[in-house]
């Protein structure tokens, strides 16, 4: 992973798609700050349906879930 590329991991505690997706990112090489979005109102109004979320803070895009390797490196670049 890019030195500027920082990636959040929007989910919730105990959300087995949210550790899947992880996973994948860890399996990919990659790491995401995660963020829980049920401290946040504002978060889970927004993400609360599409759990879980990977979003680049560099250019603000997102993908949702369900992703695999190939998808995030093509998402990452």
């Amino acid at each position: 992973m890019p030195a500027t590329v920082k990636l959040l991991l929007y989910g919730t505690t105990y959300c087995h798609l949210c550790a899947q997706a992880e996973a994948v990112l860890q399996a990919a090489g990659w790491v995401a700050e995660p963020v829980d979005i049920a401290q946040d109102d504002a978060l889970l109004q927004r993400y609360g349906a599409r759990i879980p979320v990977v979003r680049r803070l560099d250019n603000d895009t997102e993908i949702g879930w369900p992703f695999d390797e190939s998808a995030l490196r093509e998402f990452i670049g």
